[in-house]
């Protein structure tokens, strides 16, 4: 089941960057900010970098991807 908070969070369609997920309401690869952090990177400078997507999109996407690995026991 996929919440309203992840609806809002991230979208994926066969027209938009080829099914690629996204940050919703942009063209920004969610891989992008993963990039970013493990580049070195931290979270406002992916923000200046892609203003398109909101704080509160990147900071849900880190928290779902922590809940998927805690589940996961890894």
């Amino acid at each position: 089941m996929i919440t309203e908070t992840a609806e809002m969070t991230i979208s994926r369609s066969p027209d938009v960057m080829s099914g690629t997920p996204v940050f919703a309401g942009t063209r920004v690869p969610v891989q992008n900010l993963l990039d970013y952090l493990a580049g070195g990177h931290n979270l406002d400078e992916f923000l200046d970098d892609f203003p398109t997507v909101r704080r509160d999109q990147a900071v849900e996407l880190l928290h779902r991807i922590k809940e998927m690995l805690t589940d996961a026991q890894i």
